[in-house]
């Protein structure tokens, strides 16, 4: 018999389908009628509720909640901007973190995880956190860190004090500091190394112009002191041959360079309210594909160590003079050195995997 175009075996599937949606959550039947929908108009047969649900995961996307936070400043725009990513799946695959970070093509993406499946963002104090940069996991991110912890903070609504990371480096903790967010990493003090040609290639300056050359082995960062007589515009106008930095050290021992000067008001290191920094920096990474890091807080741990030793200071006020720059505080503490600085967070959204 036929019946507005349709026989009576189609119209059956119809009415199998209607009483399957019936028996579908509400929370998925939107997903998972459309799958029964296609399967009837198309002439595929009846369709298991089991099978619609299968069929809806595999065309669904997970959304996961999404933030960019420029770390180490209280402007937007400036700083070092960091991806971060909460999971609420404990064994999210390595790969899809992987390929967030490319897509974020940020210097750091994060992935904060929970240790235990019954643990919350909003009153836990202790997870996991993973940084990835768009071509490599890293042990230590400082900026990606104080961002996470801004999302925890004042984002999420995380009351905790005080917030512990099980990380690649070790356990590290982030706490409220009134404005501030203070990170207690591991103190990375370098030792001194013998001046070898290649570090001319890799800064572009004379060497007379380089003062003292360090090397921290934990970091795998080299640290070239520059003239006092450089002034801070001086110092922000150099261009390194970045692209030959890599070529310009094969043995993969160095794996970052830090450029640094002493901070002085006769040479222009000082911050908008005219405040003195102990010393500038500027930091270059192309072995883990970073040019120029906007605000790097890892270096900061190579940089506390030979500085604190210099001006014989435990409390240090310095500036990363990267085209964005950003503001860092910092306190050595025996073999610690605690890190402060402000997060604006400038972006949230979802992402679908």
């Amino acid at each position: 018999m036929k019946h507005s175009g349709y026989n009576t075996s189609h119209l059956d599937r119809v009415h199998d389908s209607r009483n399957c949606y019936n028996k579908i959550d509400k929370n998925d039947s939107q997903a998972v009628v459309s799958f029964i929908i296609t399967a009837v108009t198309t002439g595929r047969g009846s369709i298991s509720i089991s099978d619609a649900h299968v069929m809806a995961s595999a065309k669904q996307p997970t959304s996961l909640k999404i933030y960019v936070v420029d770390a180490f400043t209280d402007e937007p725009f400036s700083g070092n901007p960091a991806a971060v990513c909460p999971l609420e799946e404990k064994n999210f695959p390595e790969h899809l973190m992987k390929k967030i970070a490319i897509e974020m093509n940020l210097s750091e993406t994060a992935f904060l995880q929970k240790l235990n499946p019954d643990d919350d963002f909003r009153t836990s104090n202790c997870f996991h956190l993973r940084w990835f940069t768009p071509t490599v996991e890293v042990a230590l991110c400082g900026h990606a860190t104080l961002a996470t912890a801004a999302i925890l903070f004042n984002e999420i609504g995380n009351a905790s004090e005080k917030i512990t990371f099980s990380t690649l480096s070790g356990p590290l903790t982030v706490q409220r500091s009134g404005k501030y967010i203070t990170m207690d990493f591991p103190l990375n003090t370098p030792v001194a190394m013998v001046i070898i040609v290649y570090c001319i290639e890799l800064t572009m300056v004379s060497l007379d112009l380089v003062k003292d050359l360090q090397f921290s082995d934990s970091t795998s960062k080299l640290l070239l002191r520059l003239s006092d007589s450089m002034t801070r515009d001086q110092f922000e106008k150099l261009s390194p041959e970045i692209s030959q930095m890599i070529p310009s050290e094969p043995s993969g021992k160095v794996k970052g360079v830090i450029i640094t000067l002493k901070g002085s008001a006769n040479n222009g290191c000082v911050d908008r309210n005219g405040q003195q920094y102990d010393f500038v920096s500027r930091y270059f990474a192309p072995w883990n594909g970073i040019p120029e890091d906007p605000v790097t807080g890892s270096a900061h741990t190579v940089l506390a160590g030979y500085w604190s030793g210099v001006l014989g200071k435990e409390v240090l006020y310095a500036r990363q003079c990267s085209a964005r720059g950003g503001d860092v505080r910092l306190r050595v503490k025996a073999d610690r050195v605690e890190l402060s600085g402000e997060a604006t967070i400038v972006l949230t959204g979802l992402l679908n995997v």
